[in-house]
């Protein structure tokens, strides 16, 4: 199916330019309303915000937080990938352990993780590790949960098929188990980045003398708007970098769903 409208004059509309048009007027709107009705006190205009940029990348200690925040980020949603794998493909094929383990799964992610924040930071200090422990804690369980849910669409009959046939483990997981999981497991990925992200500068703005949070913070408290806004949007080209690559990751791992359709 081609994803791409036509209307009634038989102008074909793609779905990238309908993005672009939606992102260009809200811009737009914010700039208008930046000079109109918002107090530049507390929230610049775009032009002030991309004015901003020159000067926070000028400075070196800014540009070694930007550094920081992107280690962090990646180390804790590669942990929370790896464990919430690891942890929701024995879960989610085996009904013993899915009865057992998946309510306490759930008692635990059901607590609000920034209640535990000092605890984090008590027990692993204001460096990277607690703001990497913390992001994990946060990414962990979307794609934990996901993968539960992949997992437990796989029949039965298909792993005592594929034992039957002699095959092993890691066989059966790669040709049975992950082609089922595949959308289950990218979903969750999608939501854990977003997760980690989320839990990386929560750590930072609570206790951290490094990192994007800490100087949103810095900039908050100093009222300088554009500044925040500019390192809100290196936050968001982080977001879609780690979205890009697991789109990617996404084609190659279910390149048989893209050959049938």
């Amino acid at each position: 199916m081609n994803l791409a409208m036509t209307d009634r004059a038989g102008l074909r509309l793609s779905p990238g330019w309908v993005r672009a048009g939606i992102v260009v007027l809200a811009v737009v709107a914010w700039e208008v309303a930046g000079h109109t009705i918002l107090d530049p006190e507390f929230i610049s205009p775009p032009s002030a915000v991309i004015a901003a940029f020159p000067r926070i990348l000028a400075d070196s200690d800014i540009r070694h937080a930007i550094l920081v925040s992107f280690y962090e980020l990646l180390a804790a949603f590669g942990i929370a990938t790896v464990a919430g794998i690891a942890l929701g493909v024995p879960i989610g094929l085996h009904r013993f352990t899915l009865r057992s383990a998946l309510p306490l799964v759930l008692l635990i992610y059901s607590i609000p993780q920034v209640t535990v924040l000092p605890l984090f930071v008590l027990y692993f200090g204001i460096g990277p590790a607690s703001k990497i422990a913390f992001g994990v804690s946060h990414g962990i369980f979307p794609i934990l949960l996901n993968v539960v849910a992949g997992a437990q669409t796989v029949e039965p009959a298909h792993l005592k098929a594929a034992r039957s046939m002699g095959a092993g483990r890691l066989l059966i997981f790669r040709r049975v188990v992950l082609p089922h999981m595949v959308p289950s497991l990218f979903s969750g990925l999608r939501l854990g980045m977003s997760a980690t992200l989320l839990g990386v500068i929560l750590a930072e703005l609570y206790g951290s003398q490094a990192g994007i949070g800490y100087y949103t913070q810095v900039f908050t408290n100093s009222f300088d708007p554009a500044g925040m806004f500019a390192l809100v949007a290196v936050l968001a080209v982080m977001a879609i970098i780690l979205n890009e690559i697991v789109r990617r990751a996404e084609r190659r791992a279910s390149f048989w769903r893209v050959t049938a359709r």
